[in-house]
């Protein structure tokens, strides 16, 4: 019998646990392999240049491993940048953008012209994957005029909408060809006017149209939890039901989210999840361990509950 000399040992010990770790992650590529994922990119990930990097490997890491990812995007804090830049005011009434045509121009230009081309270049240093295109594009969404709602009374923000149909040829035919679709949340409406979309609702609409497996959102909070601001105590997983119990005491800026991960379980995607996107690698933290981070929301005939309300 041959014994290992001592150096060889160590390095065998040193390797073992990158071995575990992606044993671990065995059940999760069978589970996952040639499903559709749908990721909502925002948050601090879409500023930060590491966080940037990092999200762009976790997707590349994704089509390699047998999953189709697709990328829908925002862009809040470029888009006010812009704005402030140009001398334009932007304000927001019930949590939405007040947009004029002034101010679409700059939505149009910004998520188009700059989130998206980044994203995509991103991507592309891993290899030809990446397609950016945008919610007009072939059809691919269509919108109508969206109202805020104040004190109960019907209020125009303007050039925002609401999706009523999702055309998803091309996105489809984009995921066949072993492409990575990257799109930006505008539609235009029967009406001829481009609209401003709120991208959570976006992916949440495309997750459904596409059949997801799976719809993830990223933001700036670990999950949803569950007594804010009372409690940092993160929700691991409910279901839809009990996060539609939920919804009337959420925040604003958490509403659109938690609604989009209800739509989505509720019209036949998998699972829906809130990661939070400052974290590096959340995405491969998620779906490929065991553990997972966020918020996870199922349909509500899938038990047992684990980490759910109590």
């Amino acid at each position: 019998m041959q014994i290992a000399p001592k150096g060889e040992q160590a390095r065998n010990n040193t390797a073992l646990p990158k071995a575990r770790t992606l044993i671990e992650a065995l059940p999760w590529l069978e589970r996952f392999h040639g499903k559709t994922i749908v990721i909502k990119f925002g948050g601090n990930a879409m500023v930060d240049d590491e966080l940037k990097a990092a999200f762009a490997q976790d997707v590349v890491f994704l089509r390699y491993a047998g999953l189709h990812p697709v990328v829908v995007h925002g862009g809040g804090p470029q888009i006010n940048a812009q704005l402030e830049k140009l001398g334009l005011e932007s304000s927001f009434t019930a949590g939405l953008r007040v947009t004029t045509p002034e101010t679409m121009d700059v939505v149009r230009m910004v998520l188009a012209g700059q989130v998206q081309r980044e994203l995509v270049g991103l991507l592309n240093e891993h290899g030809p994957f990446a397609v950016g295109m945008t919610g007009e594009d072939a059809h691919t969404m269509t919108a109508v005029k969206r109202y805020a709602v104040v004190e109960g009374e019907q209020v125009d923000i303007g050039l925002v909408g609401d999706i009523v149909n999702i055309e998803a040829g091309a996105v489809k035919a984009l995921i066949g060809d072993g492409r990575i679709p990257v799109i930006s949340s505008i539609a235009r409406g029967a009406d001829g006017h481009v609209y401003n979309i709120n991208a959570d609702t976006a992916a949440a609409a495309l997750a459904v149209a596409l059949g997801a497996e799976m719809l993830v959102i990223l933001t700036d909070v670990e999950g949803l939890y569950r007594d804010w601001p009372g409690s940092d105590d993160v929700i691991s997983r409910l279901t839809g039901t009990e996060l539609e119990e939920m919804l009337p005491t959420l925040a604003t800026g958490m509403l659109p989210k938690m609604e989009g991960c209800l739509r989505a379980v509720r019209s036949g995607v998998g699972t829906a999840r809130v990661l939070d996107g400052r974290v590096q690698h959340s995405l491969l933290l998620e779906i490929f361990t065991d553990e997972g981070i966020g918020t996870m929301v199922v349909p509500d005939d899938e038990a047992p509950v684990l980490g759910g309300l109590a």
